[in-house]
């Protein structure tokens, strides 16, 4: 445990008394102060004293001592106070208070953001959940977002104490650091909420994190965890949406899983299988026999929904030119984009192309 939390309690104690207040170990070194000078002398005299007086107060030396609250036998810190008098052990008490309320706070909390990730890790049984949420004073059937954030800058991590300041709700929410610098958000939600609520958080994450107007993370969405079980799922779907979006939404830097569609399916399909389609629709002739220019009409084509008319105008070719070139991908293809059970086809096979390439598979 950082002795920063003991020396914070110790700096506001301070403010209130004359004496000399602070903490020691269970090895008797002065972790926190009032008077600076202290902290790192060791006190080793002091620890059997501690030992024995088994969580009372004692006087020794002209120093009062307390233990916290703790597990074992022996002591793991323990509140001392200047003086052996009336008012020595008075503020010792004060002290102890405050001090085994800073220690339960940190505990609490380095063991409920465990908690939550040993959840998403799938590290502990269902069973368990139930129990350690009831311990751990965490609401179990409260809906919650799930958002997985990954830095874009090669060998940069997200800064964590930025989304922390973000969601200070210690105790609903969690900002908690994962994998090799990515971070998770579980924040908690109000009831009904959905994909509109869950986008606006990830994109006012996002827009914080950027750099010189620039974007440093991608963010992925799981959908809204109803109960602390499915925490793991959403997670994993949140995982999820940053790898297909990867492949299929490159210029999106939040993506909710909701929202993936038929990219999804495609990112969860046998390569092999991905290469048997390509080779079945392209019977003519290979998808790389089409050119840049060929493959930039079809985007539009498809962005302007098979609408001749006003992807000729977005083109600023006539109409009877794309009629033309349309006719000449039917030719090499076989497909006719006009036709939508065709288009489907073209646009999935197009998508599938997208992903073995990813992959770093020719086809």
């Amino acid at each position: 445990m950082s002795g920063r939390i003991f020396q914070n309690a110790v700096l506001q104690l301070k403010e209130t008394t004359d004496r000399t207040i602070g903490v020691i170990d269970g090895e008797g070194i002065v972790i926190a102060c009032s008077e600076l000078s202290l902290i790192g002398q060791r006190w080793a005299e002091y620890v059997p004293v501690v030992n024995e007086a088994a969580g009372s107060m004692v006087c020794f030396d002209g120093k009062t001592f307390k233990a916290l609250s703790g597990w074992g036998n022996q002591f793991d810190y323990a509140a001392f106070a200047f003086g052996e008098g009336e008012v020595g052990r008075t503020v010792c008490a004060m002290s102890t208070v405050m001090l085994n309320a800073a220690k339960a706070y940190y505990e609490e909390k380095h063991d409920r953001g465990t908690f939550v990730k040993d959840i998403i890790s799938d590290n502990i049984m269902l069973g368990d959940i139930y129990m350690r949420a009831k311990e751990l004073r965490v609401a179990t059937d409260v809906p919650r977002g799930v958002f997985a954030i990954r830095s874009l800058r090669r060998g940069e991590s997200v800064p964590t104490d930025t989304i922390q300041n973000m969601f200070p709700d210690r105790q609903n929410d969690f900002v908690l650091s994962v994998g090799e610098g990515d971070v998770v958000l579980i924040r908690q939600l109000p009831e009904g909420s959905g994909v509109k609520e869950l986008n606006k958080i990830a994109a006012s994450i996002e827009e914080t994190l950027r750099v010189d107007g620039e974007s440093t993370v991608v963010i992925g969405i799981g959908t809204v965890a109803a109960h602390l079980r499915d925490l793991a799922k959403s997670y994993k779907e949140a995982q999820i949406a940053i790898e297909v979006g990867k492949v299929f939404d490159t210029e999106k830097y939040v993506i909710n899983y909701e929202n993936l569609g038929i990219g999804r399916l495609i990112y969860q399909l046998p390569t092999t299988l991905c290469e048997m389609f390509l080779q079945e629709v392209f019977k003519k002739n290979p998808i790389d026999a089409l050119d840049k220019e060929t493959l930039f009409t079809i985007h539009k084509f498809f962005e302007n929904n098979l609408n001749v008319s006003e992807t000729a105008r977005k083109l600023f070719v006539h109409r009877n030119t794309l009629v033309y070139r349309l006719e000449k991908i039917k030719k090499l293809t076989g497909l006719d984009l006009r036709e939508f059970d065709d288009a489907i086809t073209f646009k999935v096979a197009l998508m599938v192309k997208k992903y073995l390439t990813s992959r770093g598979i020719d086809s």
